[in-house]
């Protein structure tokens, strides 16, 4: 029996604890992957011409700690404030959706889950947009005042035979700030809502024929619920399917006849240690736990 279920809304705290150890680890589980590539890359001889600089010790090494640590910290600040706006919305928008039969994800409502993850990553490419809009801001300013300016902005006209607009570098500029600040957010919200509707078109339609998405949901009291457990296989299975199918979509569209193959084993992997992870951390830390309505 299906039982149609809405996330209205995910407890912050065990999400951001959650969510920053998985990815704290499988930063360190990168940087060792690093040191290793790097140890071999040396003992092959091939940073030879770099003289007496020691790949290891000078790069491999402090990778194994900035990789981690600063994977932890930004998943803490990414995963909090998305949260945050994910709670904010759903009474605006709706909350993602599943089909659940058992632990079975057998459809994934399309409009709600790329509405709403659309919505969230248009509000995170205005912020992007501000910060970048802050920094360009004064540096057209500055280049604008240089006296090698005018010689610049007729370069630019010479090369590319169109005028700059009057105002030259404070003009673009202005433009530049607008397109990021506006056209980001609007791009952000269009290709992404088109991307996530297609994540949920091929799930629905292809991939739920071969593997589905399995989560254990456990109530605690009314309508919140925690996530027990995510069944390893048939859950990196099913991922990997979906971003393979995309990855001939966009590898069409790029060139790139090949992706699709990257696309199964990085999203598998991938997938399958994020729920390893997870299984193995839930006992410890705490499960996430969401309102299912």
């Amino acid at each position: 029996m299906v039982d149609v279920k809405e996330i209205k809304s995910v407890k912050l705290t065990p999400f951001t604890k959650m969510s920053a150890s998985i990815y704290g680890i499988l930063g360190l589980i990168a940087a060792v992957v690093a040191l290793i590539a790097l140890v071999i890359v040396q003992a092959t001889g091939v940073t030879s011409q770099l003289g007496q600089f020691n790949v290891v010790t000078g790069l491999a090494i402090p990778l194994i700690i900035i990789i981690p640590i600063g994977a932890f910290f930004t998943t803490i600040a990414v995963s909090f404030f998305t949260v945050i706006l994910y709670n904010a919305l759903v009474p605006r928008l709706g909350g993602v959706k599943l089909e659940l039969n058992g632990n079975d994800v057998e459809k994934i409502p399309v409009i709600p889950f790329a509405l709403i993850i659309s919505a969230i990553g248009a509000i995170w490419a205005f912020i992007i947009g501000l910060v970048l809009a802050a920094v360009i801001s004064p540096l057209f300013s500055l280049i604008g005042t240089l006296p090698e300016a005018a010689n610049i902005t007729a370069n630019i006209t010479a090369t590319t035979g169109a005028a700059l607009p009057t105002g030259g570098f404070g003009a673009i500029g202005a433009i530049v700030i607008i397109a990021l600040i506006i056209g980001l957010p609007i791009m952000a919200f269009v290709f992404g809502f088109i991307w996530n509707a297609l994540f949920a078109i091929f799930y629905n339609y292809i991939v739920t024929r071969v593997a589905k998405i399995k989560l254990e949901f456990a109530a605690i009291s009314g309508t919140l619920h925690e996530l027990k457990h995510i069944p390893v296989l048939p859950t990196a299975l099913a991922v990997a399917l979906v971003y393979t199918i995309l990855g001939v979509i966009s590898g069409i569209i790029s060139g790139n006849y090949t992706e699709f193959i990257s696309n199964f084993v990085l999203y598998f992997i991938e997938t399958a240690l994020i729920a390893i992870l997870y299984n193995y951390l839930a006992p410890k830390i705490g499960s996430i736990k969401l309102n299912l309505e």
